[in-house]
């Protein structure tokens, strides 16, 4: 049956491949990819789509599998109109589609800190979904409310206890799309700011493949928290080292590889498809089970269908 959409002022493509849209590069078609002018055009396209039409939102990629098959949904990706950045006193609002590193130098450079999402890879909108954190700071620290667009197309704003926000996960109705979210951020030195922030970029290249196709941990942390880099952060609970101690580092399958240099980060290290990646993941998670007793929990989100589905 053929599936009749709103006609929005913004672009609209049925049967798209996502693959090029996920830092991982694989992924089957979405049944539609919407990427709207702006917050009214998603309103009324909201509004207007078959309510029975499943509706996924995606932000730049960066934590995501989608499986070969595909995704039987409308996908809508914020764009252009979505990514504005305004500082007014201690507040900082960043639409959905604003990079994070983009958001904490905008940040600093008004002499508000929220250096901690300089090295998140992604965008607002994901790092409200998953309460993304990092040096022991988290979105939930700082995260005072988001405007978002229900399922029915109604704009709304949402204090961020309603959120339920937790280690690597929140709680928003199905459908509903975030557009913006609002920040209180502490004061801070700009100078200072900006040392702390290339401090923890040239960490992070040291330590994580950046260079690679990734989508960043892979598992979270067993023990419920980021690493906070400080001299008391032990290892023991950390995904990585049980990966460590299971021997899976730089186990491969297919074109998927845990990184030899971190190993709590999979990368498509040529010609990976999603079965591939998803399948070596599954297959670390089994044998930390076995050595350890520890049941990783995927931080990656993994969406659609497999190719037998």
């Amino acid at each position: 049956m053929t599936q009749h959409y709103p006609i929005p002022r913004g672009t609209l493509t049925e049967h798209r491949p996502l693959a090029d849209l996920t830092w991982l590069r694989v992924g089957g078609p979405a049944d539609a990819l919407f990427q709207p002018a702006d917050e009214a055009d998603l309103a009324a396209f909201l509004r207007d789509l078959d309510p029975a039409v499943t509706v996924f939102p995606m932000g730049v990629g960066s934590n995501l599998i989608v499986r070969d098959g595909g995704i039987r949904a409308v996908v809508i990706r914020l764009g252009r109109g979505f990514n504005g950045i305004v500082v007014d006193g201690d507040r900082v609002t960043a639409g959905a589609a604003a990079l994070d590193a983009h958001v904490a130098r905008r940040a600093a450079e008004a002499g508000l800190d929220l250096t901690f999402l300089r090295t998140i890879p992604g965008s607002i909108g994901g790092a409200v979904r998953m309460n993304a954190g990092c040096y022991g700071s988290y979105v939930a620290d700082h995260l005072e409310s988001v405007r978002a667009v229900t399922r029915a197309g109604d704009v709304v704003v949402i204090p961020a206890a309603e959120l339920q926000l937790r280690y690597r996960q929140s709680t928003l109705p199905e459908g509903w799309v975030i557009v913006a979210a609002t920040f209180r951020a502490p004061p801070g030195e700009p100078s200072v700011l900006e040392a702390r922030m290339a401090e923890q970029i040239a960490k992070r290249d040291a330590s994580q493949p950046t260079k690679e196709r990734s989508a960043g941990s892979t598992f979270r942390n067993p023990l419920g928290r980021s690493s906070t880099g400080t001299a008391d952060d032990t290892h023991e609970l950390k995904a990585w080292k049980v990966i460590d101690d299971a021997g899976m580092r730089g186990a491969r399958r297919g074109g998927a590889q845990m990184s030899e240099m971190h190993s709590n980060f999979l990368i498509n290290a040529g010609g990976a498809t999603a079965a591939d990646l998803e399948g070596l993941g599954e297959e670390v998670r089994k044998r930390v089970f076995q050595a350890s007793g520890i049941t990783l929990e995927w931080e990656i989100m993994r969406i659609g269908e497999t190719t037998a589905d």
